[in-house]
């Protein structure tokens, strides 16, 4: 069985049918297949320019969300399907997204930031994209410290997303990623919209990562995140 390899501003996903794999996935076989790849997406169903996925860490887990990798669903549903905007089911969150020539533009839905607190002697403002993220403003050179500190703190019984953020200017923002069950990653599609909430709040921000820029809309608690999606082999 052949997966196909897609990147996205950095990140890189294996992706495969389940139809072609001759059972789901599990997580022995998830460890075993990676390899490099910050993960596994595999597409439990397709109808026209829907699809089903399931996101799988490299350590077997599941993720709840990923943009990043919605994104990588989407583009190459969209040309599996021929249409222009496609929609990805991931548990029980819908992500639409539109094809913008080499980027793709994901409405990820509703964005929930809690109020700042004090864990580990940081402090932490924890956001929900459809999965759990944590936000330091600070150094981004720190977050090989700060990363699996917070990662596996009791505070969050069921490990989270760690980012660490400089603010550069009105509607820019530079960090790194720590992601749950992955360790640091080149950047991340929900970390982007999590920092940004965290930071700005509303309107269009700039997120830089290792991996390259992600931008951000935030109306009204809702995100949209646009960035690139391209199949590499």
């Amino acid at each position: 069985m052949r997966f196909s390899r897609w990147r996205a501003a950095g990140n890189e996903y294996l992706l495969a049918e389940r139809s072609e794999l001759g059972e789901p996935l599990a997580p022995e076989r998830v460890r075993e297949e990676v390899g490099s790849s910050d993960g596994i997406l595999e597409v439990v169903s397709t109808d026209g320019a829907k699809a089903e996925i399931v996101i799988w860490n490299p350590d077997g887990s599941i993720a709840e969300m990923s943009g990043n990798g919605t994104r990588i669903a989407a583009r190459w549903l969209s040309e599996r399907s021929g249409a222009h905007e496609v929609r990805i089911l991931v548990g029980s969150r819908e992500v639409t997204a539109k094809m913008l020539g080499d980027e793709v533009e994901q409405d990820l839905g509703p964005v929930e930031v809690y109020e700042r607190e004090r864990v580990a002697g940081l402090e932490v403002t924890a956001v929900s994209v459809g999965n759990p993220h944590a936000v330091v403003v600070g150094d981004p050179d720190d977050i090989p410290l700060v990363g699996p500190l917070l990662e596996t703190h009791p505070r969050y019984p069921e490990r989270t997303n760690v980012q660490v953020a400089r603010i550069d200017g009105p509607g820019r923002v530079t960090a790194r990623v720590w992601e749950r069950g992955v360790g640091e990653t080149r950047s991340s599609g929900t970390s982007a919209v999590a920092v940004a909430a965290a930071t700005h709040g509303e309107g269009d921000v700039v997120v830089s990562f290792p991996g390259g820029d992600l931008r951000v809309r935030l109306e009204d608690g809702r995100a949209w995140l646009i960035g690139p999606a391209e199949r590499v082999e």
